[in-house]
């Protein structure tokens, strides 16, 4: 029987229940687990020397196929050209991207060196799925390795305009690279359009509209299909997890330290684009304007560490312990912190029981592919007695959760009238606006993402006489 092969830069330690990963792990994992297959990529192991050797695993359904990286590659394709090149870049953060040639050359190197790896452990029928930033050479450098099965690309950060892309150097072999992919998938339309401008104005590439929805493209001498692929959660999954979680120590704790206040929670990874110093301030600002409030919310923000080796990172760690303590030098008393400021890492049931016991959601990166995170604060809430989601209009997500209170995460002041209103928001409003996100979480499932991919990937090998597996074709309606 065919397989669906998953690469993605990092295989993911996932375990159910277990610590809280990315949307890009959550996604692929909850969708890899329902059809069986592999998942292939980085095990997270640097290594100072010897030659790096595949680790095969078995779990359940999900073969996991793993190497580790020398510290050279670790270096220059993870630490360099991804994360200090293309992820500031692709979140519009022109200003903070560092560009090495070396560096470069070495994210190539290492996607087809990773290539050369997947090609022994592939069949001739199995569909491959590659994801993110981190991966875009990598179906140009299967193809130059003789490989013909479909290869399908998902970004799950956003993809910027063409004036924004062109602050990388080689934005156009990286645009080339992206065309040898059979069906590439962006989270929302608006990323569809800057990829399509992109092939238009900048590559000379031609862009037609299909009669089954999809974009096609001609570039490079190349033809591919776009569109747009918005991932989900299992909303009822994360309910379940919510009232599992209520039973745990830092939840119990949480609801008896707070003594019937309210609480706006915040989850992020410690990211530069995630909003958060702004996020500080608004909450700042509705203090000082809404004397009412003190002593009567706690803000509360877990930002687990993330590559932490990155100069970037450890600056807006330094950024937000600073505001954190002046705000609540200023406003705390011998009986209420503002801030709760903590930076670890919690599993997932105590994340989403945290989110159930708040009565604000307080997602506002200032550019961001998805976020899952507001999902999954909606998908935790009680259907009784729902909370508030403040949402930044930047994030993938506010395309989907009308229901939530949009914001400009760059509006201090509309921030901290935001959080106003929802901190006072009337229990019929609440639900209204709760169970309407509530039908586009059920309706747009993790499910729903795979199987539209996997059908357009389908459809587009039909046309050209490729037999994919029954394994991943969607369930008819």
């Amino acid at each position: 029987m065919s397989r669906l092969i998953i690469v993605s830069n990092r295989v993911a330690p996932i375990s159910e229940g277990g610590p809280a990963a990315g949307g890009l792990a959550v996604g692929v994992y909850d969708a890899l687990k329902e059809t069986g297959g592999m998942w292939f990529g980085w095990s997270g192991e640097v290594l100072s020397s010897g030659q790096p050797q595949i680790q095969l695993e078995e779990r359940g359904p999900v073969t996991f196929a793993t190497i580790g990286l020398l510290r050279r590659d670790y270096d220059q394709y993870y630490r360099g050209f991804s994360n200090a090149t293309l992820w500031p870049a692709f979140h519009y953060r022109a200003d903070l991207v560092q560009y090495d040639r070396n560096e470069y050359a070495g994210y190539c190197r290492v996607n087809a060196w990773l290539a050369q790896q997947l090609v022994p452990l592939l069949r001739d029928d199995d569909v491959i799925w590659v994801h993110d930033y981190h991966l875009i050479p990598f179906a140009e450098a299967l193809r130059a390795a003789g490989v013909k099965n479909r290869i399908g690309f998902f970004l799950h950060i956003p993809f910027p305009a063409s004036q924004v892309l062109l602050a990388v150097p080689p934005h156009r072999e990286l645009v080339q690279a992206l065309c040898s992919f059979d069906l590439l998938g962006f989270q929302t339309k608006p990323d569809v359009r800057a990829f399509c401008d992109y092939i238009v104005n900048e590559a000379g590439g031609t862009v037609e509209k299909r009669a089954d929805g999809l974009t096609q493209i001609e570039a490079f001498g190349k033809t591919l299909c776009a569109n747009d692929y918005p991932i989900g959660v299992y909303p009822d999954e994360v309910a379940e997890l919510a009232k599992a979680g209520e039973r745990d120590k830092p939840v119990r704790t949480l609801k008896a330290t707070l003594h019937g206040r309210k609480v706006i929670m915040s989850v992020d990874r410690l990211d530069y684009s995630k909003g958060l110093v702004e996020r500080f301030r608004a909450f700042e600002r509705l203090l000082e304007h809404t004397p009412s409030q003190r002593n009567k919310v706690s803000f509360v923000q877990i930002a687990p560490p993330t590559r932490a080796d990155l100069h970037a990172y450890q600056d807006i760690r330094l950024r937000l312990e600073a505001e954190s303590g002046r705000i609540n030098g200023r406003f705390a008393e011998l009986d209420w912190t503002p801030i709760w400021y903590i930076h670890r890492q919690y599993e997932r049931a105590v994340l989403a029981a945290l989110f159930r016991a708040s009565h604000v959601g307080y997602v506002t990166p200032l550019r961001d592919g998805m976020n899952l995170v507001a999902k999954e604060y909606v998908s935790a809430q009680d259907p009784e007695n729902p909370g508030v989601l403040v949402l930044s209009r930047f994030a993938g997500a506010a395309q989907e959760l009308g229901g939530a209170l949009i914001v400009n995460p760059l509006d201090i002041d509309g921030m901290a009238d935001a959080l106003g209103k929802a901190l006072s928001m009337p229990l019929a409003e609440r639900l209204a606006r709760y169970n309407d996100m509530m039908v586009q979480l059920r309706e747009n499932n993790v499910s729903v993402w795979r199987d539209r991919f996997m059908r357009d990937l389908t459809s587009m090998a039909a046309q050209v006489g490729v037999s994919l597996p029954a394994s991943v074709e969607p369930a008819q309606p």
